[in-house]
């Protein structure tokens, strides 16, 4: 589980120390930076598949996505004395993600590549890369490190070098697998490999869940539902039958829902209280479609070490987000959640779960704040050096 976030100098998160419980709710005002929030946490996962600079230049490239402040605020400008303005850098171009868990933490510093320019000057380089061991960066409990192109690894009381030739844009989870000297590094890439991001589950008249589609063992739904059906059989046949079923009753009473295979084909019928026959997924509502769709997402039979939701509400009745949060409550038993909303009604009824750490965002001088949370309320974070 992790226990902080930390991101500097991303869009409007200049300076942000995040400490994170089990399930983790993120709510504000529209423009507070909910969804720069979610992009930072897309962006560190990229990290472990490769494609940290590949996401970056979708965004517009490292200069569109840094912050666009000044680097620092004097007390006149907080108080609003003078008018808010530059002046000289006085530290490089860097923008850095990281993160402690309750084995590992992980941080890393982009930066611009160094003259003389290239074709691509404005992809970002990895300046530096830590692994390290508890709440946050020590020397003495660093484990691996890189900076530019060396990586070294702890061995003992010394550091011994384990490649001198890594590339400036990729990862060091995409350009080290040694098992025996460097465990650290595969056993991290590996769980963060394993988070999963839902944010738009389709839902639309041509929504892929809508129609059949061959069906193979599904333990996980993947991003856009096409394979809803299937993941629904896989839950009843390896996962928690009984609760799927209890979750179908909890949101709409008197229904349940089935599997139909015809051909290899799987689909998904509902049946409600007063039909004479099962309604396809074709025939549902929107919201009732999406509703299974996050039903089958949490009920995944092989639980994430991270589940992300991105406005789970959308498309969904108000009476149906109770439920929803109730939902969410139960997966948060297997995997750390993280739950971004503006919906008053889901945003309620999930605060008040025992477990619930919710996390209100504002924006101050174009900053995002933790509202409430002072210097000495931020978890004790340390960047690497370059």
């Amino acid at each position: 589980m992790l226990s902080t976030l930390a991101i500097a100098n991303y869009r409007s998160l200049r300076a942000l120390n995040m400490p994170l419980g089990r399930l983790n709710l993120v709510t504000g005002a529209n423009g507070s930076g909910k969804s720069n929030l979610y992009r930072a946490l897309r962006l560190l996962a990229e990290t472990a598949q490769g494609g940290v600079v590949n996401a970056l230049a979708r965004e517009g490239g490292l200069p569109s996505t840094l912050w666009a402040g000044p680097e620092r605020f004097s007390r006149g400008m907080e108080r609003g004395e003078v008018p808010i303005q530059g002046g000289p850098r006085q530290e490089p171009v860097a923008l850095k993600l990281g993160f402690a868990g309750e084995d590992f933490g992980y941080a890393i510093d982009l930066g611009l590549p160094p003259p003389p320019a290239s074709s691509f000057s404005l992809d970002p380089q990895i300046k530096c890369e830590s692994i390290w061991n508890g709440p946050f960066l020590r020397q003495a409990n660093l484990l691996v490190e890189r900076r530019g192109a060396i990586v070294r690894v702890r061995d003992g009381r010394s550091w011994s070098v384990l490649s001198e030739r890594v590339n400036g844009f990729d990862s060091i989870f995409t350009q080290i697998a040694d098992l025996q000297r460097a465990p650290e590094v595969m056993l991290l890439r590996e769980s963060i490999r394993g988070w999963r991001f839902y944010d738009h589950f389709r839902s639309d008249a041509d929504a892929p869940a809508r129609w059949p589609q061959i069906g193979t063992r599904t333990p996980v739904l993947s991003h856009d539902g096409h394979d809803l059906a299937a993941a629904w059989q896989t839950i009843r046949e390896t996962g928690d039958a009984r609760s799927l079923d209890a979750a179908v009753e909890d949101a709409f009473p008197g229904a349940a829902v089935a599997v139909e295979i015809r051909d290899g084909r799987f689909g998904l019928t509902f049946r409600q209280h007063g039909l004479l026959r099962p309604l396809s997924a074709a025939e549902l509502s929107d919201g009732t479609l999406r509703y299974l769709l996050w039903i089958a997402a949490l009920h995944t039979p092989r639980p994430p070490p991270l589940m992300v939701l991105n406005e789970p509400e959308t498309s969904l009745h108000p009476d149906l987000l109770p439920a929803l949060a109730r939902l969410i409550a139960q997966a948060a038993r297997h995997s750390q959640i993280w739950v971004v909303s503006h919906a008053a009604r889901l945003v309620a009824a999930l605060e008040a779960t025992p477990d619930c750490h919710a996390i209100e965002l504002e924006k101050e001088l174009g900053q995002t704040r933790i509202v409430g949370q002072g210097m000495l309320d931020e978890p004790a974070w340390h960047w690497p050096t370059r």
